[in-house]
């Protein structure tokens, strides 16, 4: 599925080079659920952006299903990016003038697939994370990428968002988180810690959360207000 082999990506400010990754390997097979953790600064999200094929790498190796990605001209790469990744944001990344479905069907629109679509504006908070995932799926993409997806949400909206990852990933979905909540990270399958530029720390996690099982656990909405 994925493999990156000392994937290097340097910043110039001025006359500084400023390295953010330091030579990072690692590989996800298919049907992983991964958590990527790390502190401010410590790379994971540049490096989520190079395997989203969001920006380009100093160095190093990246092959997404086989395909050597890093030397792909933009053309190729904007079409790879469409069809094989999906993208679950923490900000939802909705356009605020579509309603819901033409949120979901943007991505066909620029698969060129074309669709209509009536206006609904009342969508917030965890329904807009819904959406977004549900966009992040129209085109059945082999990875989906999942930067602070529950950051903005409460708890309970949050174990949900979870609860419906889990899902995806129990019928097959390989997906990569970006969370800093170790309670969030808990859900997933293996856990990745980024640290300076280098990744420190790579295993699985044993004991794995089911955020459905812990939402059964938890007093209704009703009885809680």
């Amino acid at each position: 599925m994925i493999q990156v082999t000392e994937l290097r990506k340097e910043y110039r400010m001025g006359t500084n080079v400023v390295p953010a990754l330091r030579g990072v390997s690692f590989a996800v097979g298919a049907g992983e659920f991964v958590a990527v953790m790390g502190p401010s600064g410590s790379g994971k999200s540049t490096c989520m952006n190079l395997i989203g094929c969001l920006d380009r790498p100093s160095g190093g190796n990246y092959e997404l299903d086989g395909v050597e990605v890093t030397r792909m001209d933009p053309v190729t790469l904007a079409d790879l990016r469409n069809r094989k990744l999906g993208f679950v944001f923490q900000g939802f990344n909705l356009l605020p003038r579509m309603d819901a479905l033409g949120n979901v069907m943007l991505p066909m629109v620029y698969a060129g697939i074309s669709g209509r679509a009536r206006r609904e504006r009342a969508v917030v908070g965890g329904q807009q994370q819904r959406v977004a995932i549900a966009r992040a799926l129209v085109n059945s993409p082999s990875l989906i990428l999942a930067d602070e997806p529950t950051g903005a949400l409460d708890s309970r909206t949050s174990l949900e968002i979870m609860a419906i990852l889990q899902r995806l990933n129990a019928d097959g979905a390989t997906i990569l988180l970006v969370t800093h909540e170790a309670e969030v990270a808990a859900h997933c399958s293996r856990r990745i810690v980024f640290r300076d530029g280098r990744v420190v720390s790579d295993e699985p996690i044993v004991e794995r959360v089911s955020a459905t099982a812990t939402l059964a656990s938890l007093p209704s909405e009703e009885a809680a207000a």
